[in-house]
């Protein structure tokens, strides 16, 4: 009987021993464990939500950021009023995000008036690989369109005066192929209007223009058609090269009373030459836009070539950034022309002009500027 209880007390510790180490057992190495778990769980969310918005950082960084590219500016002779479509461009361009030394690489050259060399601009263009050509005046977009005809690379020009005879845009100013962009033509019934008011008595006006510009020679035969409703004859001398401007020049200002000088690049890189000869018989010479008249015509009803350079820029963007292709996007023009006086260029020569007339100048100059 002492035998059997004994063994019924120790079975009874025994039990009680294995409970008590199986109770250790769970408060110990089972909570342990779960307590480590949960901690690399922790970590691991806390990694992943740092990760999740670092990521999210840099989405928001890149969002909207333009893509890296390299636009070719063939111009094609240097003067003033070209010299600000490509500026005005350049802020186009800069005012939808694409900014030079940034996100935009610039290529430039100058053809210098020679055709020959404006199409051997756009075809380096066109080796070099870049995402566009501006093309700046009449030939430099006729080179620029004709390199790229079998290329990928989208064409915009400015400064075109006539896009249809250009053979750059058909009739309801769509496009012939993957180019588009900005005209200047120029406002010729507001520039015979300014005239006639300027000069009551003046019969013929004088216009030495390139041959070879098409952009020239269609002004020219919008000048013939309006010409006579202002009571005026139109007399013009064509040009071949710049080698060709003093002699025109020195015998135009012999016919005429006055001389309307247009956008014609040939004749505006050696604008000076006939100023001279002008100056010399004491006729006036209008100019087609402000650069003109501030180096030495006595006036313009003229665009504003920085606007037009800046809208142009504005359509660079859109086909940047794919929104449009080229040959989606008709030509624009700007049609708001603007009175600019130059006082002195007036008094050189002798001419006394209507104070009416000048103080409703968008700009009023007083000095003569040649750069």
């Amino acid at each position: 009987m002492k035998k059997k209880m004994l063994a019924t007390i120790l079975t009874l510790g025994m039990v009680a021993t294995m409970l008590a180490g199986c109770a250790g057992a769970k408060e110990t190495t089972p909570a342990g464990t779960d307590t480590t778990a949960v901690e690399e769980q922790a970590e691991t969310t806390e990694m992943d939500a740092e990760t999740a918005e670092d990521t999210k950082e840099e989405i928001e960084t890149t969002e909207g950021k333009k893509e890296n590219v390299t636009i070719g500016i063939s111009q094609f002779a240097e003067h003033g009023s070209l010299d600000n479509c490509k500026e005005g461009f350049l802020q186009g361009l800069a005012d939808a995000g694409y900014v030079e030394g940034d996100n935009l690489t610039v290529l430039f050259d100058n053809a210098q008036a020679d055709t020959g060399t404006a199409s051997t601009i756009a075809d380096n263009f066109v080796s070099q690989k870049v995402n566009m050509i501006c093309a700046i005046a009449t030939p430099s977009a006729m080179s620029a369109y004709n390199s790229t005809m079998n290329t990928e690379i989208p064409v915009v020009y400015t400064a075109i005066s006539d896009p249809v005879g250009a053979g750059l845009a058909n009739e309801d100013k769509t496009s012939v192929g993957n180019v588009t962009g900005t005209s200047d033509a120029l406002p010729v019934t507001n520039q015979l209007e300014m005239i006639r008011n300027m000069m009551p008595e003046a019969k013929k006006i004088g216009i030495l223009y390139t041959t070879s510009e098409a952009n020239s020679v269609s002004t020219i035969a919008e000048y013939k058609k309006y010409a006579a409703d202002y009571g005026f004859e139109i007399v013009e001398s064509g040009i071949n090269t710049i080698a060709d401007v003093p002699i025109a020049a020195a015998d135009i200002v012999e016919k005429v009373d006055c001389i309307s000088n247009l956008t014609d690049n040939t004749v505006v890189s050696a604008l000076q030459t006939l100023l001279e000869a002008a100056n010399k018989k004491g006729i006036p010479v209008f100019g087609s836009e402000v650069e003109q008249v501030k180096n030495g015509c006595v006036a313009s009803m003229g665009i504003d070539y920085f606007e037009l350079g800046k809208q142009t820029g504005a359509m660079a963007a859109k086909i940047l950034d794919k929104e449009a292709n080229a040959q989606d996007i008709p030509f624009e023009i700007i049609t708001e022309a603007s009175l600019y006086v130059n006082t002195a260029a007036a008094e050189k020569i002798g001419m006394t002009l209507d104070e009416s007339l000048v103080s409703g100048a968008k700009e009023k100059f007083e000095e003569i500027v040649v750069e």
